[in-house]
């Protein structure tokens, strides 16, 4: 049938239809207590039956509930009430089967709640929420959305067993989970005209077989559930070690096992950490990166060999790192000549004498100079000069080829650094090696940081060609100590020296020497590249904590019997 009040469609009404002609949204519906259209009666309301007699197994009797409608003969005239009055076209009484409606292929209509004085709901439908008010009686609402009607075709629906209490039973509220629906061997189903229903289940074991699954299913859920709480509890305590939890240490000093670490140029604190790890120094690299950030000084570690011992806390490491006592490294001090650096470096290799200095005479081209290095044929030593005073790692079973290369590739960092390329030209010299050869010259000859600067202005005021001083001569000791090997502070007279025939002879060859004669130290190489203001020609040192400089030979004659005064006085 159709559905009271439904949207306009495409589909005519039929004129057998009971409310064909009855409202809808050409007219106006029928309310409680009007006459209704063509002269018929009000319409009568049964008593609805109470909701206790539901679950009672009480029959209702919905041929006495019956509403009267009016009815239409074939050509469209209505037929009032006490006029041909007859029920629907082929149904008949409509009876309630204890929770089911037995309609064949009929369906029903649910009655309007019967109005009483003062009722506010007096007229409403019952039917699908009656406590709404039938908005179709006035002109200006607005029509709500209504569900789709369901197909006229005749549905057939299978009776429910009455409730006879509140307990839902075995298939009634309970999830097929704990029930064991659903499993392959349940005969159970829910097609129509299927017998037994969900609940006859005698037949698969009754209560036992019912139980033993729900107990399974317990079981699997509390494993489950276990083993969900254990992996998070698990988890989480992990998570809260790594982010929160201290890492692994050693407690004290360490053992009385000793352990050579070598520490490369630039490694961060977690490379350290590592090595100290796999030597069995720290027990973790957290560790010594957390005692590293917490001493003030620990970003100052430098690369090196280092004597520590087997586990040891990591504050330990840190702080013995810290300390010369840890440190096993080469160490070059500024102003050594390459011959003695040789021999430093055959010894921490436990190789025989000569070894370096040999490897250095054949390979020095392929140990990566810069291209401004040796540009002079009368070069005694090609790598004097680029083994940059410095903390070197040297340890027995490497190389010694390999030990002046790194120290080579080093000092060209640091002559980087410090710019001796870019500011030869601004001092007059003619490429950066002669720039690192005033420098070994400064070193040789100072005694301090003021004394280098100055030592510097009087080697560049002698390189002038205007200079009527020494007319181009540098005249130093240092330089005739190194063509000799030696290092003396008497040399010999002036007229000796000038005898000398070497390059490196400053007594009698004008200008530098054709390179550095030792590796001299950023201090050496600062004054060299700003030399203190002055005219001074003359310098000679008295005492190691005092130079005296002069701007004639005059006053520097003056100085030399202070010189030979001291001398006598045993300074």
């Amino acid at each position: 049938m159709t559905e009271y009040g439904r949207s306009p469609g495409s589909e005519p009404w039929h004129p057998e239809d009971p409310l064909y002609g009855d409202g809808g949204w050409g007219g106006q519906q029928t309310h409680a207590g009007q006459q209704p259209p063509y002269g018929g009666q009000p319409q009568q309301y049964p008593e609805q039956p109470q909701y206790g007699d539901w679950g009672n197994g009480q029959q209702a009797d919905y041929g006495q509930a019956q509403q009267q409608y009016p009815y239409y003969d074939g050509q469209g005239h209505p037929q009032h009430p006490g006029q041909g009055h007859q029920q629907y076209p082929d149904q008949g009484q409509h009876h309630y089967q204890g929770g089911g409606w037995d309609t064949g292929t009929h369906e029903h209509v649910q009655a309007a709640y019967p109005a009483g004085p003062g009722d506010p709901y007096e007229g409403q439908n019952a039917a699908y929420g009656g406590g709404q008010h039938d908005q179709y009686g006035a002109h200006d609402a607005y029509p709500q959305p209504e569900p789709e009607p369901e197909p006229r075709a005749s549905r057939r629906t299978e009776p429910e067993p009455p409730q006879t209490d509140w307990d839902p039973g075995p298939d009634q509220g309970e999830h097929a989970f704990f029930a064991g629906a659903g499993g392959d061997d349940d005969d159970d189903s829910d097609e129509p005209g299927r017998r037994g229903g969900r609940g006859d289940r005698k037949g698969k074991g009754g209560k036992g077989a019912k139980k033993r699954r729900n107990g399974c299913a317990c079981l699997v859920v509390v494993l489950v559930i276990g083993g969900g709480i254990g992996g998070v509890g698990y988890f989480g305590h992990q998570f809260y070690q790594n982010r929160f939890g201290a890492a692994p240490d050693y407690a004290g000093n360490g053992t009385s096992e000793t352990v050579t670490v070598t520490i490369p140029k630039g490694a961060s604190g977690y490379a350290i950490g590592e090595a100290l790890e796999k030597a069995g120094v720290v027990k973790s690299v957290d560790a010594f990166v957390t005692a590293q950030a917490n001493n003030a000084g620990g970003d100052t570690i430098q690369a090196g060999v280092y004597v520590l011992k087997k586990e040891m806390s990591a504050a330990s490491a840190v702080s013995l790192m810290l300390s010369d006592e840890s440190r096993n490294n080469l160490v070059i001090a500024e102003g050594r000549r390459n011959t003695q650096i040789y021999e430093l470096i055959d010894k921490r290799l436990g190789v025989k004498s000569g070894t370096t200095e040999e490897v250095a005479k054949k390979e020095w081209k392929s140990l990566g100079l810069p291209d401004w290095a040796n540009d002079n044929q009368d070069i005694k030593e090609p790598l004097e000069g680029f083994l940059y005073p410095s903390s070197y790692p040297v340890t027995e079973g490497m190389k010694p080829e390999d030990v002046l290369k790194e120290m080579v590739d080093f000092s060209k960092q640091k002559y980087s650094e410090l710019g001796l390329e870019k500011k030869a030209r601004s001092l007059n010299l003619d490429s950066p090696l002669q720039v690192l050869t005033v420098a070994s010259l400064v070193q040789a000859e100072g005694k301090s940081k003021d004394d280098f600067e100055k030592v510097a202005r009087v080697v560049y005021n002698r390189l002038k060609p205007d200079n009527t001083e020494t007319y181009g001569l540098l005249d130093f000791d240092s330089t005739v100590n190194y063509l000799r090997g030696e290092s003396k502070l008497a040399t010999g007279s002036v007229d000796q020296l000038r005898q000398i025939d070497d390059p490196y002879n400053t007594y009698k060859i004008k200008g530098l020497p054709p390179g550095p004669i030792n590796n001299p130290g950023e201090v050496a190489i600062e004054a060299a590249l700003k030399p203190a203001k002055g005219d001074w020609y003359y310098f000679v040192s008295i005492s190691e904590d005092e130079t005296l400089f002069a701007e004639t030979n005059e006053e520097q004659n003056r100085n030399r019997e202070k010189y030979l005064e001291a001398q006598k006085n045993g300074q």
